[in-house]
């Protein structure tokens, strides 16, 4: 359960890291939207990302759930949040470090 945890924050992490890139660099790859395109753009990202992570964090354990093993369920889900927040704790340090 560790290491699927671990496996599950590292997923998220990455994909978030690829939104960030998205976000540094979109000025350079994409051209200014239009007025009603830029917020509809953002929503439907937001609501992307959502289900994206959301898969990556509670698939595994809704099936482990479901098949009876809630305990381990759990604890996938806890030991991922775990994960996350170190991640982020440590993202937060590197960037104290390297400001």
């Amino acid at each position: 359960m560790k290491k699927l945890g671990f496996l599950q924050a590292l997923g998220v992490v990455l994909y978030c890291s690829l939104i960030g890139i998205f976000f540094w660099q979109g000025s350079k790859i994409f051209p200014e939207p239009n007025l009603p395109f830029g917020p509809i753009i953002m929503l439907l990202l937001l609501s992307t990302s959502v289900l994206i992570c959301g898969l990556i964090v509670f698939y595994k354990p809704y099936k482990l759930f479901f098949e009876g093993k809630k305990t381990e369920a759990i604890k996938t889900v806890a030991y991922t949040a775990f994960w996350l927040f170190l991640f982020l704790f440590l993202s937060l340090l590197l960037m104290v470090v390297f400001k």
